[in-house]
C-alpha cells in the first residue's frame, strides 16, 4: 500500500507530507481494535530479538527515533508496528513554532533527509497528556531547551523535562546535539555535558523515589565532534553516570552528496549517515569496554544496516530517515532479516551479537 501512495506523497512539500501522514496514524490509532489488530501481525515475538534494560523488556532492538513524532500522537500506531521502543521529542518546556518554513528536505537520490526544524513543539504539558496511560512499548522523551533559555540557563529547563514527564515517560534523552537551536551544541562539551548530565540525573533520582518508576537518562551526541571532543563529552557523561549513549544525532557534513538540496541547511540523516553513525557505536563501545548501553542511529535501511551496528557494540538501535523511504513495514522486515543474520553467525540471541566487531 505504502509503494502506491509513497509517489502521491513525494509530490507534496515534505513536512506538509509528514503532517497529512502523521494526522493519519493519529486517527489509526484511535479506531477501536485497530492498532492491537496491525500488532498482531507485525510486532516482535521472537524471544531472540528481546532484552531486559534498566527494567523494560524490549520485544525488538530496533526502535523509532526522535523527531518523527514529535508530541506522541501516533504512538498506539508506532507500537505496534514492530518497533521495540518509541523515542519522542524533542519537547521543550514551552510550546514554540520551531524555524520558518521550508524547513524539511527530502534528498532522494541520497535518501536522506535535511531539516532544521528547530524543536518545534507543543511543549510539555501537551506531551504529559499524550503520554498517560500503559504504553505497549517503552517510550522515551528526548528533552531540550527552548531557544530563546540561554545555555546558562539550560539545565532548568531540561529540568522541567524530567519533572513533568517522570509519571508517564520510560526514560529520557538529553538532547545537546541538535545543530538547529543556535548554541545548544556547546553544551556538549565535556565540563558543561558532565555537569547537565548530573543534575537531570540527580532530578531522575527524586522522582523515580517519588513515582517507584525506573528512570533512565541517555545523552545523545552528534556526529560531527573531532575525534579528541567525544572521547572527553563520553567520558563526561559515564563519569556523570548517564544510563546509555544515543549515536548520532543528524550532521552538519554535506560530503558526498549528489542532490540539489545538499546547499539548505540544518541536519542531515540517513544514508549518508551509516558508516559515520557505526564507527561511533565502535568507539564508544571500545572506550566505555561495552560498560554502557548505546543506542546506534544514522542510515539504518535493512537488517544488515541494524545488525552493523549491534556488532558494533549498539544494544538497541533506531531508524526515522529510512520509514519515509521504506515505509511502515520496515520494522518488520529488520526484525525478521535480523533473526536471519542472528541464525547465519551461529547467534542464539541478539545480545550474544553485541559488540562481537568492535
Amino acid at each position: 500500500m505504502y509503494a502506491r501512495l509513497k509517489p502521491a506523497l513525494f509530490r507534496l512539500d515534505a513536512e506538509q507530507a509528514h503532517h497529512l501522514t502523521m494526522n493519519a496514524c493519529a486517527l489509526a490509532g484511535r479506531l477501536p481494535g485497530l492498532p492491537a489488530l496491525i500488532g498482531s501481525l507485525t510486532r516482535a515475538t521472537a524471544p531472540a530479538l528481546g532484552q531486559q534494560l534498566w527494567g523494560f523488556s524490549f520485544a525488538s532492538p530496533l526502535g523509532l527515533a526522535a523527531g518523527l513524532d514529535k508530541n506522541a500522537e501516533a504512538i498506539g500506531v508506532f507500537s505496534n508496528i514492530g518497533f521495540g521502543f518509541l523515542e519522542v521529542g524533542t519537547v521543550t518546556p514551552r510550546p514554540q513554532p520551531g524555524n520558518p518554513a521550508p524547513r524539511l528536505f527530502r534528498l532522494p537520490s541520497d535518501e536522506a533527509l535535511i531539516n532544521r526544524m528547530g524543536f518545534n513543539n507543543r511543549g510539555l504539558a501537551a506531551l504529559e497528556h499524550r503520554l498517560a496511560g500503559p504504553h505497549a512499548v517503552p517510550v522515551w522523551a528526548n528533552i531540550g531547551k527552548n531557544k530563546d533559555t540561554s545555555n546558562a540557563q539550560a539545565a532548568d529547563d531540561y529540568l522541567a523535562g524530567v519533572r513533568a514527564l517522570a509519571g508517564v515517560a520510560d526514560g529520557f534523552v538529553i538532547n545537546v546535539s541538535s545543530p538547529n537551536t543556535p548554541g545548544l551544541r556547546a553544551l556538549q562539551s565535556a565540563a558543561e555535558l558532565h555537569e547537565l548530565v548530573r543534575v537531570v540525573l540527580s532530578e531522575a533520582e527524586k522522582q523515580r523515589v517519588r513515582t517507584l518508576r525506573a528512570l533512565p537518562v541517555l545523552v545523545k551526541l552528534a556526529p560531527d565532534l573531532s575525534d579528541t571532543d567525544f572521547e572527553a563529552s563520553v567520558d563526561a557523561a559515564v563519569r556523570a553516570g548517564a544510563s546509555g549513549l544515543i549515536l548520532s544525532n543528524t550532521t552538519l557534513s554535506r560530503d558526498g552528496l549528489s542532490h540539489p538540496y545538499r546547499a539548505e541547511s540544518g541536519g542531515l540523516s540517513g544514508r549518508p549517515l551509516t558508516g559515520r553513525s557505526t564507527e561511533l557505536v565502535r568507539r564508544a563501545f571500545r572506550q566505555t569496554a561495552g560498560a554502557l548501553t548505546i543506542v546506534g542511529v544514522g542510515g539504518v535501511f535493512s537488517a544488515q544496516d541494524a545488525y552493523a551496528k549491534i556488532r558494533a557494540g549498539a544494544s538497541l538501535v533506531e531508524v526515522y530517515t529510512a520509514l519515509i523511504y521504506q515505509g511502515p513495514d520496515l520494522p518488520r522486515r529488520i526484525n525478521a532479516g535480523l533473526l536471519e543474520l542472528l541464525r547465519r553467525d551461529g547467534f542464539t540471541h541478539v545480545s550474544e551479537a553485541i559488540g562481537v566487531s568492535a
